[in-house]
């Protein structure tokens, strides 16, 4: 069972969090200040941190700086702030994802989810849809016994869909993913990287959906 560490000095959201965790099995803790999530991170094994920014004492950015000193766990940031700087300052210090309140308790859970799913996966685990074989190791694709000749970015932005399934994941996050915030343009690039995976992939283009006026989402089903 998946370890979770709830951290937020609103006891409201903390118990909100945890209702929702706990439908989806896994075992919770919780603090109230980044101080005690440090204590807390010293002394048991999580899978997964979900941080507030604004807290009184040491807020959410410079506990996530101390944690990093400490562990590798994967966190989630929670806070009101949306700007883009908290988001590269957040990424910059190791933050895995970001979630702007107020927030829908399921797509939060879904996060969760792909995120702790990442973290336990093996680099090297081939990932399978059909006939479509993903390689993170070897940064190949296959559909059967064909290769398919993609760029590193199209690669990428591949591996990161397909890792997120189900997960729609807007055209800022995958630059923020994709293209590390040192890219400079505009989302315009996803939908180009997009369009041209979509052709490589051919019988399974339709794999990535677009999420009209949002981003994409990567969705398999057996008769695909």
């Amino acid at each position: 069972m998946a370890k979770l560490l709830i951290v937020d000095d609103d006891i409201h959201i903390r118990k909100l969090v945890l209702t929702y965790a706990e439908l989806e099995g896994l075992q919770c803790a919780e603090a109230a200040s980044g101080r005690e999530a440090l204590e807390k991170i010293k002394a048991g094994d999580f899978d997964l941190v979900i941080l507030d920014i604004m807290m009184p004492g040491i807020d959410g950015f410079e506990t996530l700086g101390e944690l990093r000193k400490l562990s590798q766990v994967p966190v989630i940031m929670l806070t009101s702030r949306g700007e883009e700087g908290d988001k590269l300052l957040g990424f910059n210090l190791g933050v895995d994802d970001y979630v702007v309140k107020p927030f829908s308790p399921k797509e939060l859970m879904a996060r969760a989810g792909a995120v702790i799913k990442r973290s336990k996966s093996s680099v090297n685990e081939e990932i399978r849809f059909g006939d479509l074989y993903i390689s993170p190791g070897a940064r190949t694709v296959l559909i059967g016994d064909r290769s398919l000749n993609l760029t590193p970015k199209e690669f990428d932005l591949l591996l990161i869909l397909a890792q997120n399934e189900r997960l729609v994941l807007t055209r800022e996050q995958l630059l923020e993913k994709v293209w590390e915030y040192n890219y400079v343009g505009d989302t315009r690039t996803v939908d180009t990287h997009v369009k041209s995976l979509r052709e490589h992939l051919g019988e399974y283009r339709n794999l990535i959906q677009t999420v009209w006026g949002v981003g994409y989402k990567f969705e398999y089903h057996e008769e695909t």
